[in-house]
């Protein structure tokens, strides 16, 4: 059976795993950019314009999972602990804090009640029906070109 490239596994995971080992073999810290929605797991106060950049270096999380589906990790925020799940989908960039030297990939979303596995666990990505903990603003359109916003 001979697959196609739209049926083919995507690059996107293992691209996102070599540029974090590039950066850490050279001790840069490496960022990640994700397009923020409902399938997300961040803390929404720190989401800025349907935009958050983390910090994924070994000094800033623990149990981090760079996985094909889901970039997984627990840290803290304000001080309070998190659990972070961002699927693969979902990053715009990951790149070098120091330099920003890396990657960046167009957004896709996953059709809506699609349920998919995450650190053995399945989740939903909900439905446009169903009630999310997002404001009621209307999303902005996506840019064509994502954009890197540094925050300190």
């Amino acid at each position: 059976m001979v697959m196609n490239a739209l049926e083919s596994p995507s690059t996107r995971p293992y691209l996102i795993r070599a540029m974090y080992e590039w950066c850490t073999d050279h001790s840069f810290t490496p960022y990640v950019a994700v397009k923020v929605d409902g399938s997300v797991q961040v803390p929404r106060e720190f989401v800025q314009g349907g935009e958050i950049v983390l910090n994924i270096s070994f000094d800033a999380t623990s149990s981090l999972q760079l996985g094909n589906e889901f970039i997984e990790f627990k840290a803290r925020f304000g001080g309070k602990p998190c659990d972070i799940m961002v699927p693969i989908h979902r990053v715009m960039a990951i790149y070098a804090r120091e330099n920003g030297q890396g990657m960046s990939f167009p957004v896709t979303d996953v059709p809506m009640g699609t349920t998919v596995l995450g650190m053995d666990k399945l989740y939903k990505v909900p439905d446009a029906t169903e009630a999310t903990d997002q404001s009621d603003k209307p999303v902005p359109p996506a840019p064509t070109r994502p954009t890197l916003t540094r925050i300190k």
